[in-house]
């Protein structure tokens, strides 16, 4: 059976989260930890991790953590950085605290100044972070969509800001299906998916593929346009869907949808729409 999930919402406090992957259905879910549109935040209670942690064990949902929104591991402007390192830090910390397994990171835009640097800042953010925040949290490298001045829109991308950290069993990575097709990854057919699937076993390796952001998309292939659409909808379709579902290298791993609500579908609606392609 497929395990699928979706993002929900902590407003109200963190368990709340667990409360609604139940109620939608999921097997998996995504969440942020604390407001993502904001650098201040709320401390954590160690009641309300001692909560969250309890319905977690209770219900049996796998839970990931995604950085807040503004938070950019490649800026060039150092007050930002500074923000961002702290802030990266401070999510490996929760998460740690939360029993959470995974934190998923865009590797953020370098802003004009060459991608080189970025890249050598991202090293250095999640280098001084995960040597503050040392427990067994996973950080997941997100591929993005290849959209101007972004870091870790190829694999070689990805692959060169790996080489330069060594923490054992605390680095993996999160593809998104939407980012790569965008980044011009063909997922339409069996041929495209092998190949974009070898392409990242020979640079990443595919043991270091831990979560999938399974997400259609309303940009066709190598757009650089990073907006999502409900599973079968978009240019990706039912049948390149269905194909990443199927795949052998796929589809034991957690999925989880960051799609849009609308009077289309909802969240349910396209763990449905997976669950039906899956099978």
């Amino acid at each position: 059976m497929v395990k699928v999930g979706v993002h929900v919402s902590i407003a109200g406090s963190l368990d709340l989260a667990v409360d609604r992957a139940k109620d939608a259905g999921c097997d998996v879910f995504q969440m942020f930890s604390r407001n993502p549109r904001g650098w201040n935040y709320k401390p954590l209670a160690e009641e309300d991790a001692t909560l969250f942690r309890s319905k977690v064990k209770t219900t049996g949902i796998m839970p990931v953590d995604h950085m807040p929104y503004l938070p950019n591991l490649a800026t060039p402007k150092q007050d930002m950085f500074d923000k961002s390192v702290e802030t990266l830090t401070a999510e490996l910390d929760r998460c740690g605290r939360l029993k959470i397994p995974y934190l998923v990171t865009h590797l953020g835009h370098h802003l004009g100044d060459g991608i080189a640097g970025g890249r050598m800042r991202v090293i250095k953010a999640i280098s001084t972070a995960m040597k503050k925040a040392d427990n067994d949290v996973m950080l997941l490298l997100e591929n993005t969509a290849g959209e101007k001045n972004s870091v870790g829109s190829s694999f070689e991308h990805i692959r060169g800001i790996m080489d330069e950290l060594t923490f054992p069993g605390r680095l993996g990575v999160c593809f998104d299906t939407c980012h790569a097709f965008a980044a011009g990854y063909e997922l339409r057919t069996d041929e495209g998916i092998s190949d974009t699937l070898a392409q990242f076993d020979e640079q990443i390796g595919l043991e270091n593929l831990r979560v999938i952001h399974l997400n259609d998309t309303k940009g066709d292939r190598a757009s650089g346009l990073d907006r999502h659409e409900h599973i079968g909808m978009g240019f990706i379709g039912e049948d390149g869907m269905r194909r990443i579902l199927h795949h052998k290298a796929l589809r034991d791993l957690p999925f989880i949808c960051e799609t849009p609500v609308d009077d289309r579908r909802d969240d349910r609606g396209n763990i449905a729409k997976v669950r039906e392609l899956a099978r």
